[in-house]
């Protein structure tokens, strides 16, 4: 007999997010926008400030990771994870959760027709990835920024989810985690699947781009 075994307990918690904008019956567009590896969804969503400053009638919401960390240490600076391989299912479940509730609430407050873009950057292109696949509704289209689709998902569900909707991958042309090879590899994965996704390059690295997210907003569908 083991001397020890592992149990778990759904438990209720308190999870995060940040809002730019005021969802009114008026509001036309909503970005759910999800952060990357050790960083705070404070921080994260001032990028988007640029589509709702003179767009009354665009929010943007940036939940947080449910795991945060000191980014060097024991102090200082912290940042948040969506997952790590430790218990991944688990975590998978709970952010796939809290998502899905954040965004029945969301939408809840809008008019049926409203249209709803989907960003992940980083990690976080795994993380809506997954979510997606699960979620309660359907966006007009996935931005997957920096980041990729995640290659674990169950093929079957993978190649129904990309033919909802169409895929748009962002890269910076000097990505210091990201090689041009990496994404081509990445195109040809959602090539297999079945789609073809839209490919933009802006000059940058490992970050987000106002000029590029201006030009995403003006090109919504």
């Amino acid at each position: 007999m083991p001397e020890s075994e592992e149990h778990q307990l759904t438990v209720s918690r308190t999870a995060r997010y940040y809002q730019s904008g005021q969802l009114t019956a008026a509001t036309r567009h909503v970005w759910f926008v999800c952060h990357g590896y050790g960083q705070l969804a404070g921080y994260f969503i001032r990028h988007f400030h640029i589509l709702t400053r003179h767009h009354p009638e665009t929010v943007v919401v940036a939940p947080e990771g449910l795991s945060r960390f000191y980014l060097n240490g024991t102090g200082g600076r912290i940042g948040a994870t969506w997952m790590t391989r430790e218990d991944r299912l688990a975590e998978i479940e709970d952010y796939i959760a809290f998502l899905n509730q954040l965004a029945d609430t969301t939408l809840a407050a809008c008019a049926a027709d409203v249209r709803v873009t989907v960003l992940g950057f980083s990690q976080g292109a795994a993380t809506v990835s997954r979510w997606l696949a699960r979620a309660h509704f359907r966006p007009l289209r996935l931005i997957l920024w920096a980041g990729a689709f995640p290659a674990d998902m169950d093929f079957t569900v993978a190649t129904h989810l990309v033919h909802q909707f169409p895929i748009v991958l962002v890269c910076g042309d000097q990505d210091e985690f990201i090689s041009a090879a990496e994404l081509a590899k990445q195109q040809a994965f959602l090539q297999r699947l079945g789609v073809e996704p839209e490919l933009i390059y802006f000059a940058g690295k490992h970050e987000l781009n106002a000029a590029t997210l201006q030009c995403l907003q003006q090109a919504a569908p």
